[in-house]
């Protein structure tokens, strides 16, 4: 077992808990996609597609300020 007065072992179990967190999140998503028709499932896809640009992708348009 570790010796829990080590540096940074609350560190690693703060970025273990966010691991879990978003596993979590899949897991309960996953749950409510199974109960989706394909219409359902094809907006969802897209609308996740637009979310994952918006804060990954390399669009120039959200970095002008007017």
């Amino acid at each position: 077992m570790t010796d829990q007065t080590r540096w940074g072992i609350d560190q690693v179990q703060v970025k273990n808990k966010a691991i879990k967190y978003q596993k979590d999140l899949v897991s309960r998503a996953m749950e409510q996609v199974v109960k989706m028709d394909e219409s359902g499932i094809t907006d969802l896809m897209i609308q996740i597609e637009a979310e994952y640009e918006r804060k990954y992708g390399k669009n120039k348009t959200d970095k002008v300020v007017l």
